[in-house]
């Protein structure tokens, strides 16, 4: 089942899950996942945002998570929820074909157990963790019974659409390059590196800190040889201007 893709990217929109801030220094983020349709009638669903009880009471959720000490939920409503999202776009939530995982904090895998019996996409070094790394707090996430396509190294997932193993921030973190017909080259860093400026401020904080400077090296220069345009994990600056669903880059 490799590649899993048949066919080659035709659109990508950026869905809005939500704004969060992080106390240390202030910074407004916003939470993203993308879908992806392809020429073959496929449509990938790249990460799922926070949990659904977050949109219910983000304070409980928070508490019960262990996530005060790092931050607050500034903005998730049902209508930031993955599948509200992908719905936003036109799409049929039954229609997902593939889910794609970057990594399993808690920011990215609210719907993780979603869209059942969709093959899962996922770095072998991550999903080789007893549990997804969610958060630090009191979380009984287990990983999901579905078939994983589980990658040890960079990987194509279909024409035009590679996969890049960029550990650091986690032990299986995944970065993407999308090939549009007009956008061009788009490549998600996701938070492998989440703004540039970390790039400068060397990765503090990462789960291992010299891949996580030898990944994001690597991706720059990815984006330079590709001429990609690139779109950064957790960007306050870029985030406001990027297009969100419903509108597509094509």
């Amino acid at each position: 089942m490799f590649p899993p893709l048949k066919g080659r990217p035709l659109r990508m929109a950026v869905l809005d899950y939500g704004l969060f801030q992080v106390h240390a220094n202030g910074r407004i983020i916003g939470i993203c996942g993308y879908l992806i349709q392809t020429d073959a009638d496929e449509t990938v669903l790249i990460d799922t945002g926070f949990p659904a009880k977050y949109a219910d009471h983000a304070e409980t959720a928070s508490i019960e998570d262990d996530l005060t000490g790092f931050g607050r939920v500034l903005s998730i409503t049902s209508d930031n929820l993955a599948p509200d999202q992908v719905a936003l776009t036109g799409t049929d939530p039954a229609a997902i074909t593939l889910m794609v995982q970057s990594h399993t904090h808690i920011d990215h895998i609210g719907f993780l157990h979603g869209f059942p019996g969709v093959p899962l996409v996922i770095a072998a070094a991550e999903r080789a963790l007893p549990r997804p790394l969610y958060w630090a707090g009191k979380q009984d996430m287990e990983w999901p019974e579905r078939d994983c396509i589980e990658l040890s190294g960079d990987a194509e997932i279909g024409p035009g659409f590679h996969a890049y193993l960029v550990p650091g921030h986690t032990p299986g973190q995944l970065a993407f390059l999308v090939e549009l017909p007009k956008t061009g080259s788009v490549l998600l860093t996701s938070d492998a590196i989440s703004r540039p400026a970390e790039i400068d401020e060397g990765f503090e904080g990462a789960w291992d800190t010299a891949c996580a400077i030898e990944s994001g090296a690597r991706l720059m220069r990815i984006a330079e040889e590709t001429k990609a345009m690139v779109i950064y994990g957790h960007c306050p600056v870029q985030w406001p201007g990027l297009k969100k669903a419903p509108e597509w880059y094509d």
